[in-house]
């Protein structure tokens, strides 16, 4: 439970945690009005863009693993699908445009309370570049990734999975369950693949 929740949205008074009348879990709920405060977790969303055959990667300019190859991704926002989530991070993170595809990875990191989704996607023309987010981007082939540079787990799971369907000529989606030991292991490409 996230600590910083102490006052009411709604009315401002003191929360407290408790389980409400006909739910399991613990919440934050008002001690005045009642209004339950859920937590749920986070989305991230973002693409594998691809240009011919390589994939565009970003340099992050901003924490966390700044300095770390990445592909495009992050919080999705309200009132947006997830794929148009994915389409906006990768033009604010590489300047490129991109054409969604298909879902291809979905990790879930329990432990961070997050949601990873990557979606296969298309370059639409050859135009990127640095943003305030990224210090470079840059089109990469499978042989030029630059594996111990990655950002993520996700990410590099995502990338490997990518390659091998690449090479088997069939994609299918990849739902993979991360815990907080896999954030130091070596590459594997062991999943639940559904689909």
């Amino acid at each position: 439970m996230n600590p910083s929740i102490q006052f009411c949205s709604r009315c401002g008074h003191q929360v407290s945690l408790k389980i409400p009348p006909g739910e399991t879990l613990l919440r934050h709920v008002c001690d005045q009005c009642q209004m339950v405060h859920y937590q749920n977790p986070k989305l991230i969303v973002g693409s594998i863009p691809e240009w011919k055959s390589s994939i565009l990667l970003c340099k992050r300019a901003i924490e966390p693993r700044y300095g770390y190859w990445t592909l495009p991704a992050g919080f999705m926002e309200n009132q947006e699908t997830t794929s148009e989530g994915a389409i906006r991070e990768t033009l604010e993170e590489t300047g490129a445009q991109v054409q969604i595809e298909s879902l291809f990875s979905l990790f879930n990191l329990a432990h961070l309370n997050q949601v990873h989704l990557f979606y296969r996607a298309r370059v639409l023309l050859p135009v990127f570049g640095p943003t305030t987010e990224s210090t470079e981007v840059a089109l990469f082939q499978e042989g030029d990734i630059p594996w111990q540079d990655l950002a993520f787990v996700s990410v590099r799971e995502t990338l490997a999975h990518f390659f091998e369907d690449r090479k088997n000529n069939r994609f299918i989606l990849h739902q993979i369950d991360l815990d907080p030991a896999q954030e130091t292991t070596p590459l594997s490409i062991s999943s639940k693949a559904a689909g």
